[in-house]
């Protein structure tokens, strides 16, 4: 697993100009560096970031929903009780990031990587993650009701009572993570691959999702 990349790293980091404090909707955003700012309730739906870097931001609030991030960095950005609904996320990175009370149902993430983020009652039902990785989280009260999820790690991740109702996997690797309590959708993990010593604590779970009932003479 590569590690997390610093500003000067990317490949357009040469090309950043200073972001001007405007988000607006619709607004295409192209190679500007936006930092130490914090946005309250703004409105940037169907906005385009291309090539963006955000160093310390925070977004409160605010409505983002059909916005698209292609090829962005993230370093250190909060978002709480924002609206990411329906995004689409490509060839991104997200490092020290925190979500928490975020409503993202519907997004779309392929070749997304975070590192050592925190999400808090995140709402990611019926998304599509494809090539998503998700290295040293933690993922609380996490909603992946009607998700798909193909290729997706966890390494060193902490999965505190993340809902699977109707999720659908493929390639799905959990073996690696520091913590596995999944509070709901336990046959959704038809598609993943668990270690045995997993296994063993998700048994009394799969097995009253089978209908096996267990028990000594």
């Amino acid at each position: 697993m590569p590690a997390p990349r610093e500003l000067a790293d990317l490949p357009y980091a040469e090309y950043l100009e200073p972001f001007d404090g405007r988000l607006e909707r619709e607004r295409l955003h192209d190679t500007v560096h936006v930092e130490g700012v914090e946005f309250e309730d703004a409105d940037a739906g169907l906005a385009r970031f291309t090539e963006c870097a955000f160093s310390s931001v925070g977004f409160v609030g605010g409505r983002y929903r059909r916005a698209r991030f292609n090829d962005v960095w993230l370093h250190t950005v909060r978002w709480v009780g924002a609206d990411l609904a329906e995004t689409d996320w490509l060839d991104a990175e997200i490092v020290s990031g925190a979500f928490a009370g975020v409503e993202a149902f519907g997004a779309r993430m392929r070749r997304v990587t975070f590192f050592n983020c925190k999400f808090d009652s995140v709402n990611v039902r019926a998304a599509a993650l494809r090539d998503v990785s998700f290295v040293d989280c933690l993922l609380r009260d996490v909603d992946l009701g009607g998700a798909t999820l193909t290729n997706v790690a966890f390494p060193g991740s902490t999965l505190d009572g993340v809902r699977l109702e109707k999720a659908r996997m493929e390639k799905v690797d959990l073996r690696d993570v520091a913590g596995l309590r999944i509070t709901a959708g336990h046959d959704a993990l038809r598609g993943a691959v668990i270690g045995s010593a997993q296994l063993l604590d998700l048994a009394p779970a799969l097995a009253h999702v089978l209908g096996i009932e267990v028990r000594d003479r």
